[in-house]
């Protein structure tokens, strides 16, 4: 299996630091951001991983990444060919990376506490689709929201932010596909943020009954606004004294 962190957007409201530099870089605790992304890869023993990225700031991930030898892994770059149009839209530019393959995307700006490996495991044995992982938040408004059958235990639909959650619970940046989402993202159209959605992506496989779904138990951050880049660094050396304790 392999894996792809999608580090390719703006950051703009991170402004005025990321007019200069990839939000992705910003320090949350002692290393930059992108560093946490691969970290859950490697210790899930995903070890080729594919960093997208803008033109913008390719040279400085690959100054400070190199192939990530300091890391233990192998990386690989390619650039998003229409920056700012979305997710789905980055995705596709791992398309000859990924060949038929499953793997797993993480979305470069999501600091969180849990193993990806029993989420890698569970992937790995489900026939063909995708899974999302769900966290229950205060404000789901703020993400794609999943309308749930509880006692099918599966997701009916995802609505992008939407006025009324219909559950507590958002759709988190952690991704797993098959080979299917390439062919899945060139039947979608651009939303009125004029974005390839993920969300339209997700319930593609919806429709086809083929999206799974698992719950994170510990804390998840959305590190894309100076307060939610404040309380990542804080849970990161929260755990950083608890294991120096132990």
């Amino acid at each position: 299996m392999k894996g792809v962190i999608l580090a390719a957007g703006t950051g703009s409201r991170l402004a005025p630091v990321t007019n200069i530099i990839s939000k992705h870089l910003l320090p949350v605790g002692p290393y930059p951001m992108i560093y946490w992304s691969i970290i859950k890869l490697r210790d899930a023993g995903i070890k080729d991983i594919l960093i997208i990225v803008n033109k913008k700031h390719l040279g400085s991930f690959i100054e400070l990444l190199g192939e990530g030898e300091e890391l233990n892994v192998n990386l690989k770059y390619k650039l998003q060919q229409y920056e700012g149009k979305g997710i789905a839209d980055a995705l596709m530019a791992a398309k000859t990376f990924i060949r038929n393959e499953k793997f797993v995307v993480l979305l470069g700006d999501n600091i969180f506490e849990d193993s990806l490996t029993p989420f890698i495991q569970s992937f790995q044995g489900q026939e063909k689709g995708a899974k999302v992982l769900l966290k229950k938040v205060k404000d789901p408004s703020q993400y794609g929201v999943p309308v749930l059958d509880k006692n099918s235990k599966r997701i009916l639909s995802i609505i992008e932010k939407p006025d009324n959650p219909p559950s507590p619970y958002c759709v988190t940046g952690v991704y797993f596909y098959d080979q299917e989402v390439f062919n899945l993202i060139k039947d979608i159209s651009p939303s009125n943020r004029n974005e390839l959605e993920i969300t339209d992506v997700n319930n593609l496989y919806i429709q086809k009954n083929r999206l799974q779904y698992d719950l994170l138990d510990g804390w998840w951050i959305d590190a894309g606004t100076h307060a939610s880049l404040y309380q990542a660094n804080q849970e990161i050396y929260k755990n950083i004294k608890m294991e120096n304790a132990q």
